[in-house]
């Protein structure tokens, strides 16, 4: 199993995916990793999640996890369901303990400098900033992270494929999460080549 900071490393845009009907898993996941972005977060706000996150990890070379995980039986739906890591809106000690003793890679949320602190004090360095523009945009996370210089963020929230590469230039943003790279309507054509163009904003 690897750690949450590789797979923040292996894509600067992590697509976060509400997937309605099942049968545009596959595809969109195929889709996505052709363009370059292997990251998936599949959020649990469908009732497709579950098998959405089965069927994604099928496809070669997808890192699939789940999204909007808020408590512990969801933890381990997803983790019955094979997700290989673990995002979260928001952090409290209740549902990060059981995932962080589990050991697999968790990205919960944070909004302020308490929710950095308490993630500190459970042993983690690596959090979503959440949500990334309505919490006052790069430059509050600027702000953040200045006492806090040893933590990683991955942004999401009102990113677009125009402000992506503005929050990538900053050095402890190591990715952003992204819904843009799925646009409703998109053929699978189409989201391969605007996931091939978020896989260069940060050159990898």
């Amino acid at each position: 199993m690897t750690d949450i900071a590789t797979i923040m490393r292996t894509s600067a845009v992590i697509p976060v995916l509400v997937i309605d009907d099942i049968a545009t898993a596959v595809p969109i996941a195929e889709a996505l990793v052709a363009g370059g972005l292997r990251v998936l977060e599949v959020t649990l706000r469908t009732p497709a999640a579950l098998d959405a996150i089965r069927a994604m990890k099928r496809v070669p070379g997808a890192i699939v996890g789940a999204g909007t995980v808020v408590n512990a039986d969801q933890f381990a739906q997803v983790m019955d369901a094979g997700a290989e890591f673990i995002v979260s809106p928001g952090l409290t000690e209740r549902l990060a303990e059981p995932i962080i003793d589990s050991g697999v890679p968790f990205l919960p949320g944070i909004a302020n400098a308490a929710d950095i602190m308490l993630g500190m004090e459970l042993g983690l360095t690596h959090f979503k900033f959440f949500p990334a523009e309505a919490n006052g945009g790069l430059k509050a996370l600027k702000a953040l992270a200045a006492p806090f210089y040893q933590c990683r963020f991955c942004p999401t929230g009102g990113i677009t494929a125009a402000s992506a590469p503005e929050w990538l230039a900053f050095d402890p943003v190591l990715c952003v999460g992204g819904s843009w790279v799925t646009p409703k309507g998109a053929t699978m054509a189409e989201v391969e080549a605007i996931a091939r163009a978020a896989s260069g904003f940060r050159g990898s």
